[in-house]
């Protein structure tokens, strides 16, 4: 298998050299599958449905080849996955993918586990040590740290916005130590990646040092996660007919999306033949990517604050990936657009536990509010031609571009996954306002709240960041 830049698809290498340089450091360009390979029939209509693990193997085989034998790449998925992603049905046509079950409680652990597992086995050769840089807007940096942490041979810098993060959340990326780092940037997410990506494009640097991302740019990270839609979609077929009595359901998967890496893994898992029918791109006031869905022109912004602080990103680097896959026009068929605000988050953490009981975090109160408002009516009312007013949270777009299967939800014939991205302990005081009561916390958070700080302050100023990677590591 090999992987092409996307920014000069004539450039292409093979899955170690697109893991272990991260980004292309020629162009800046991301690494994506020349091919997009499929599943196999006997995966697909296996009943009953794999194990997590089993999917995971299978699907990881077709990317990797011979570049990891079999039985090193079982050993890999055995030690990533002690945990799987349930799927938790909330009422009769919604299920949750639980993807906090890891170690930090989000859905990166699925493909930061992988990663350092794999970037392990890679460099075990090398003499000169690994350096990751990974931005993060909450939860990555936590999840590469945890998968990271004492691995020989690798180092980790953890860069994170200061005070835009949960208090928790800054926790578990400030008490680290050993091989990994944190620094707590003075400005957003996106002038953290922007610092990434710059040291990734300085050659004079990488000559001094071996850097690699882990962040969803790294293709390591992005391709694990789509085991997880993979089980899921089959998990919820399987049980769908029981539930809701709906012959030959459509599966659409709303997504809250920040970088929008794990909707793009959710499109490659798509092409590779899990059965999903579409999927909700669901964002909080940082709308880049419903606007282009909309609109047609992508234009990246700085980004604000929110409560959901992980889709906090207004240049989303995994644009880039889905505009490889996808015109604009063949996108708008897949997938829907939809964004809320703050007091829209806080209503839908309120209104999916007054409807189901069921306790969810700010992320996921996104995805809940997008499918729900799909299924009830905003979908219907996009096809009969009233669009949500220019500026206001909401399914985005018109009757023109509504996607291939509006019908499907008009007619009751759609069932829905929301991503739940991380464990609502993770966003307490959030929870606690919205329902008057705080989720019951996992003992592996409760254990980092005794841990003490050990961050470095950082400016925005990449000559500062630069001389500090020079100096520390």
């Amino acid at each position: 298998m090999l992987y092409s830049d996307t920014r000069d698809s004539s450039r292409q290498v093979s899955f170690r050299t697109a893991v272990m340089e991260g980004m292309s450091h020629k162009t800046g360009g991301l690494y994506m599958p020349v091919t997009i390979p499929q599943l196999s029939k006997s995966l697909v209509y296996r009943n009953p449905v794999p194990s997590f693990r089993d999917i995971a193997f299978e699907t990881a085989k077709l990317y990797i080849e011979d570049e990891i034998p079999e039985g090193d790449l079982m050993e890999i998925i055995v030690d990533a996955y002690p945990f799987a992603a349930p799927v938790a049905p909330i009422d009769r046509t919604t299920y949750v993918l639980e993807l906090f079950h890891g170690p930090t409680c989000a859905f990166k652990d699925f493909g930061a586990r992988f990663m350092a597992r794999v970037m392990a086995f890679f460099n075990r050769d090398e003499n000169d040590p690994l350096h990751i840089l990974v931005a993060t807007s909450g939860d990555t940096g936590s999840a590469v740290g945890s998968a990271f942490h004492g691995v020989p041979g690798i180092d980790v810098t953890i860069l994170y916005p200061t005070g835009r993060i949960s208090p928790l959340q800054e926790k578990q990326l400030s008490t680290f130590d050993e091989n990994v780092r944190a620094l707590a940037v003075s400005g957003s997410f996106d002038d953290c990646q922007k610092l990434v990506k710059t040291a990734f494009t300085d050659e004079s640097l990488r000559e001094k040092l071996r850097l690699s991302s882990a962040n969803s740019i790294n293709i390591s990270r992005l391709l694990p996660q789509s085991f997880y839609y993979i089980h899921g979609a089959l998990l919820v077929h399987q049980r769908s007919w029981h539930d809701n009595k709906i012959d030959q359901p459509s599966l659409i998967v709303t997504v809250p999306s920040g970088n929008f890496g794990n909707l793009t893994s959710g499109l490659l898992a798509k092409k590779m033949g899990a059965p999903i029918r579409g999927f909700i791109a669901a964002t909080n006031s940082n709308h880049t990517i419903p606007d282009w869905l909309s609109s047609g022109q992508y234009e990246a912004r700085p980004s604000v604050a929110t409560l959901s602080n992980a889709m906090d990103v207004g240049a989303p680097s995994n644009y880039e990936r889905i505009a490889a896959m996808y015109t604009v026009e063949e996108a708008r068929r897949i997938m829907a657009g939809y964004w809320l605000d703050d007091d829209g988050t806080m209503e839908a953490i309120r209104s999916c536990y007054d409807r189901t009981g069921y306790i969810i975090d700010p992320h996921g109160a996104v995805g809940w509010k997008a499918w729900t408002d799909t299924r009830d009516g905003a979908m219907s009312r996009l096809l009969a031609g009233f669009s949500v007013p220019e500026g206001m949270p909401g399914l985005s777009g018109g009757r023109d571009i509504a996607p291939e299967w509006a019908a499907d939800c008009s007619a009751k014939k759609c069932i829905g996954m929301i991503l739940e991205t991380a464990h609502p302990a993770k966003f307490g005081d959030t929870v606690k306002k919205a329902i008057g009561r705080e989720p019951s916390i996992p003992e592996r958070l409760e254990k980092v709240l005794a841990l003490p700080d050990r961050s470095v302050k950082m400016d925005a100023d990449y000559t500062a960041f630069r001389e500090w990677l020079l100096e520390t590591l």
